[in-house]
């Protein structure tokens, strides 16, 4: 199982719903998640991100990078990272006239992920599949889409997989892009991945069918 950031044609080589969608976002990067298990055990991924805790990390450094981008939103009117939304907002997606990428759904994805709401973190999840999930995010910065891929790593064993997905609003979006990404693969991203890996691996483990607890 290879974790940590991988080449984005990782995520590119396998034919994702998101791309139909999303096919004029750059994807920004792919990481590979320190979580894996059988094909039913997706559910259980797409509920940890959904109940994932901004700032919920034993990592000082991303507290206080988190604190701090709160205060400048604040500030600055770019929108909170510490709060749930309902809605992508009153802002166009850059360069259409869409607010929102689940007007582009095709008929069999549309309300697929109506039971997934985020509790903290900023998203509105997009749609959900056996092997997908997608949430978008919008703010003065950026529109942005989270998209979760349970990859089949073969014998019945899948891999989580994270891309980021984003399209700039103008130039205060690309330089804000440009500024917080060596805060982002250097503290956040590492934080995340241990914290995955400490919460994935105490989770109750299912028994197979047949077998018996000692």
């Amino acid at each position: 199982m290879e974790t940590g950031r991988l080449p984005n044609t990782v995520h590119t080589s396998r034919p994702w719903r998101i791309r139909e969608i999303a096919g004029d976002f750059k994807l920004e990067d792919v990481w590979g998640l320190p979580a894996s298990g059988t094909a039913e055990e997706f559910d259980e991924v797409v509920d940890w991100l959904a109940s994932a805790r901004a700032g919920d990390t034993d990592s000082t450094a991303t507290r206080v990078l988190w604190a701090v981008r709160d205060l400048l939103g604040k500030w600055f009117g770019l929108g909170r990272i510490a709060a749930a939304q309902e809605s992508p907002g009153r802002l166009t997606i850059p360069g259409t006239t869409e607010t929102s990428l689940a007007q582009r759904l095709p008929d069999d994805l549309r309300g697929s992920a109506a039971g997934v709401a985020f509790t903290s973190l900023p998203f509105v999840s997009l749609y959900r599949t056996d092997d997908e999930f997608a949430a978008e995010i919008s703010n003065e910065t950026v529109h942005g889409v989270l998209h979760l891929a349970w990859v089949d790593q073969g014998d019945g064993c899948h891999q989580a997989q994270m891309a980021v997905y984003v399209k700039p609003r103008g130039l205060l979006g690309t330089a804000y892009m440009a500024l917080i990404k060596p805060f982002r693969y250097g503290i956040v991203y590492p934080a995340m991945l241990r914290r995955v890996e400490r919460e994935w691996s105490a989770r109750p483990v299912p028994v197979a069918s047949g077998e018996h607890l000692p």
